[in-house]
């Protein structure tokens, strides 16, 4: 911890700030303080502690509201006065009840210099974050909310079921159908995927890994 204390730039009110995201899912959760304290706290815990700059004290997050963070890993960067805190995040992190803090969103005018190749996978991105929102807020109404609720077994009867109705539209061969029906598989495998804790940048890994690869019993 000495060794660590003395990689961080501190501020002048021995602060540094702390950028927590969500191991999974990638979207940034929200912005707090450390001091040497609740650094070390959250080392010794494995949960986040920071340093409020208002109330003058430490703060185990989700100590009253139960939406505790459990860190998976801490980064410095280049410069050394900033840290990332990836964390399995339990229900919200923002105290409004929203899934991030950063929810009022600005959006720039016009889409010049945007590549199309760039934004190819874009929506795959964009639905992992809006699972990750639903799973953390469990808004009611939503079928998202709904699958979540039922737990594990319905989420795993709906990928079968989405993977019969994409087999059944390939033997049809109706690509309208597929197209439907592969979109309904993906997104139930994301939901799955949120809800064993598995970030999609994992299975990208595990595809890039195999890259090269002489093909034995699977196709590669």
């Amino acid at each position: 911890m000495s060794e660590l204390a003395e990689s961080i730039r501190w501020n002048d009110d021995g602060l540094v700030p702390a950028v927590v995201q969500d191991a999974v899912s990638k979207e940034v959760l929200m912005l707090a303080y450390m001091n040497r304290e609740s650094l070390a706290k959250t080392l010794e815990t494995g949960e986040t502690w920071f340093w409020s700059r208002s109330r003058g004290e430490l703060w185990n997050k989700g100590a009253t509201s139960g939406h505790k963070q459990k860190v998976k890993s801490i980064a410095y960067d280049c410069d050394g006065d900033a840290l990332l805190v990836q964390v399995e995040q339990i229900g919200p992190a923002c105290h409004t009840g929203k899934y991030t803090c950063f929810h009022h969103e600005i959006k720039p005018d016009g889409n010049a210099g945007r590549e199309p190749a760039a934004d190819r996978f874009r929506m795959l991105g964009e639905l992992e974050r809006i699972i990750a929102k639903r799973y953390a807020e469990r808004p009611e109404g939503t079928y998202t909310t709904y699958l979540f609720e039922k737990g594990i077994d319905k989420i795993l009867k709906k990928v079968g079921e989405e993977t019969a109705e994409v087999i059944i539209a390939a033997k049809n061969r109706d690509n309208d159908e597929l197209r439907y029906e592969t979109a309904d598989l993906i997104f139930h495998m994301m939901v799955l995927l949120r809800e064993r804790g598995l970030p999609l940048d994992d299975v990208m890994a595990e595809l890039a890994s195999r890259e090269g690869k002489p093909t034995t019993n699977k196709m590669r």
